[in-house]
């Protein structure tokens, strides 16, 4: 009858093979998730003006172009 027998792992080891294998699927969730919030939030004054105005191409597309006769506040 064949024996079971237990090595262990370095922990190095281990961390390197966790990394190797989930790293590429969390950072797609992670560039998802964040390219999600940011959608979400564009429409609020502080993402707006602090990031979204901030980004070379597309900053003119978000700026605030009404004119101050026309803003109620």
């Amino acid at each position: 009858m064949a024996r079971v027998s237990f090595q262990p792992t370095p922990p190095a080891r281990f961390a390197s093979t966790l990394a190797k294998r989930w790293g590429p699927t969390l950072g797609i969730w992670g560039v998802g998730a964040g390219t999600a919030a940011l959608f979400l939030l564009s429409v609020t004054p502080v993402v707006k003006k602090g990031f979204l105005v901030n980004i070379p191409l597309l900053g003119n597309y978000y700026e605030d172009k009404t004119p101050a006769s026309d803003k109620p506040f």
